[in-house]
């Protein structure tokens, strides 16, 4: 029987032929792609299209490169022309497992590239703040005018700090009188007859401290309250100390001079054994006699502090964008978050875009120290404003900036930075750090605050502590006082970096809480030759090591051969000790040094190179770039070595 579909294979003999070919023609060609693949020829396609991409040995480059942070192995390989996997490879060979896209820091960056001769310019990443404070001082300045003083009233308890400025503003704020915003704002512009002068309330000089360790050196003077029937009190010499720290002027107000207990010479001379010696005794510390129940002196006090701004020549510039510092702030219920802050510079207006700490926002509304609602304040003026989305830190600098963008920028970044400081783990104000950057030299003196159990014991430690420093470094003793360790030391030793010590005392619980919340390293002793010898050792870190010259052997040359293209090469028998291929050479001749400080070329023993020649041997040697040798001459070799010295 004849098959379906038979007739049209057998009609269309020519065309099956072609189909035939063709399909041969796809399979042949499909095998040699299936054995090009199995071959390797894919491996190798993509191995040639990969190092298209990787720079080789002949692209790297020699000499300074110019590159910026963040370093990766990607951006280091591209600047360089190292090969990634190369830079991958160094770092596992340190221990450093890592890809492509690893940060490397600058240090670990220079490492790898030192080999191939590379020197890395280092183009350091500019914060956001960084750029928002270069474009500031980029611009056009306008026309300067002199700015009033901010002044800060320190002392001991009961003084009457709040009672002198409360006389000076007459608010009523000691007889319980909130005299509008004046309290809340925590500061008050005195202005009368053509005098200006800023108070801030502050509530010690812990506070002081505080804010001064975060970078707040807002204020120009300031005026330590010492009361005349009780002189010189703990807290009177914790506030010398803190604002010598700051290194402000200090202008002395001798309060209570009216009270019938008053003893004016035996204030004045404690006040001169702490280093204030007054004017009255030929001394540079005004020292002001005032009443806050009557009021004397208190003109006096205010035209002394203007004569301290002339002096300090303080000025600001109105037309600026303002900037300055935040004194405090809270969450206010009805208004949001409240900040009340000083203006350093420029003119703060309403509707300015305020960045402040880690909050930025919109001025809503500004109020004055006088409690009154204001469109604008100029420098040196403390005022309240509303519109920050987050509460700031007390001592944060706020700026006014163009727009809200730039200040989320810069907000954010402050953020980052906060918690990068609180991930650090190494406290800021151990010793051993204060003795890593003695050692390094970047310091030249070790800062501590010293408690004691007596003041014959402090007496004892201090004498023994200033006797140990030397023209290369010292003890700076910033504070010392009879009693445990408080607050207010560690706020001074944190502003000041300082180490505190405290020998038969110990530190109350708030003290140590605060202590490793700011990272203040605290030492306590019993023996006094413990401390004294820990305070040796420190110092001893920071001293220059004596270099000495130790004669290892000497030869004397026996015969001077003249090799042309190499020069002359001595024969010598060695006298004494030994003569080694990496010490330092010095030629006599007739017991007079002739040259010295010379290294050798070559040392030979017979025709091997040797490292060492003992003594009753004979050698030749090279000097390096020295012909100028005769038979005679005497060849002592020696090294330099380093002696740490002591105290």
């Amino acid at each position: 029987p004849r098959r379906r579909g038979g007739r049209t294979a057998g009609a269309g003999t020519g065309t099956g032929d072609k189909n035939r070919a063709w399909r041969n023609q796809d399979l042949e060609e499909r095998s040699q792609r299936l054995a090009a693949a199995t071959g390797g020829g894919l491996r190798r396609h993509r191995a040639n299209v990969s190092k298209k991409h990787m720079p080789n040995s002949s692209t790297i480059k020699d000499g300074q490169v110019d590159i910026s942070e963040p370093i990766t192995v990607k951006t280091l390989s591209a600047a360089t022309g190292i090969k990634a996997n190369e830079i991958i490879k160094k770092l596992f060979s340190t221990g450093v497992m890592a890809t492509i896209n690893q940060g490397l820091d600058i240090e670990t960056a220079e490492m790898i590239v030192v080999d191939y001769d590379i020197e890395l310019n280092v183009k350091l990443a500019k914060t956001a703040e960084q750029e928002l404070i270069e474009t500031l001082d980029a611009r056009e300045k306008g026309t300067f005018v002199r700015r009033a003083p901010v002044v800060a009233f320190l002392g001991h308890v009961d003084h009457g700090k709040t009672s002198l400025l409360d006389k000076i503003r007459n608010a009523g704020v000691a007889d319980g009188e909130a005299g509008g915003i004046t309290q809340g704002v925590g500061a008050y512009r005195y202005d009368k007859d053509n005098q200006h002068v800023v108070f801030l309330d502050t509530p010690g000089h812990e506070a002081f401290s505080a804010m001064r360790a975060r970078g707040a050196n807002m204020t120009d003077v300031v005026v330590l309250v010492v009361a005349a029937d009780d002189g010189v009190m703990p807290q009177t010499i914790e506030a010398i100390n803190h604002a010598r720290a700051a290194e402000v002027p200090i202008v002395v107000a001798l309060n209570k001079v009216d009270v019938p207990n008053a003893n004016v010479q035996r204030t004045l001379a404690q006040l001169a054994e702490r280093g204030l010696n007054p004017q009255q005794w030929g001394g540079e510390t005004e020292v002001i006699e005032t009443s806050a129940t009557t009021g004397h002196g208190i003109d006096t006090l205010i035209e002394t502090l203007n004569l301290e701004a002339e002096l300090l020549e303080l000025q600001a510039e109105p037309e600026a964008p303002a900037s300055g510092y935040v004194i405090e702030s809270e969450m206010d219920p009805g208004r949001g978050v409240v900040a009340k802050l000083l203006v350093r510079n420029g003119t703060m207006k309403l509707g300015d875009i305020l960045l402040a700490g880690k909050g930025y926002g919109r001025v809503r509304q500004i109020i004055d120290w006088n409690g009154k609602s204001v469109d604008q304040a100029g420098p040196a003026t403390p005022i309240e404003v509303a519109g920050l989305g987050e509460i700031p830190e007390a001592g944060d600098k706020f700026f006014v900036v163009e727009t809200l963008d730039k200040a989320r920028q810069v907000a954010k970044d402050r953020h980052e930075q906060t918690r990068t400081k609180s991930l650090a783990a190494t406290p800021a104000q151990s010793l051993e750090e204060v003795l890593s950057r003695i050692e390094a030299g970047q310091a030249t003196e070790l800062p501590l605050i010293i408690k004691a159990d007596v003041q014959g014991s402090i007496e004892a430690i201090v004498g023994s502590l200033n006797k140990l420093s030397t023209a290369e470094v010292r003890v700076n003793i910033l504070q010392s006082g009879v009693g445990g360790i408080s607050t207010g030391d560690i706020a001074l030793a944190e502003a000041s970096g300082a180490i505190v010590i405290g020998f038969n005392v110990v530190a109350g619980a708030a003290a140590r809480s605060s202590a490793e919340t700011k990272g203040v390293d605290i030492r306590l002793y019993r023996v006094i030759y413990d401390l004294t010898g820990d305070v040796r050792r420190a110092l001893e870190e920071g001293l220059e090591p004596e270099i000495r010259e130790e004669v290892i052997g000497r030869a004397t040359i026996r015969q001077v051969f003249k090799v042309s293209r190499v020069g002359s090469i001595a024969g010598c028998m060695v006298n004494d000790g030994i003569v080694s291929r990496n010490a330092m050479v010095r030629i006599t001749r007739d017991d007079v040094v002739i040259e010295d400080g010379r290294t050798l070329d070559s040392l030979k023993r017979f025709k091997d190179d040797a490292r060492e020649v003992r003594a009753g041997m004979e050698c030749g040697l090279k000097l390096a770039g020295y012909n100028d040798i005769k038979e005679g001459d005497i060849l002592e070799f020696y090294k330099r070595v380093e002696v740490a010295r002591t105290l």
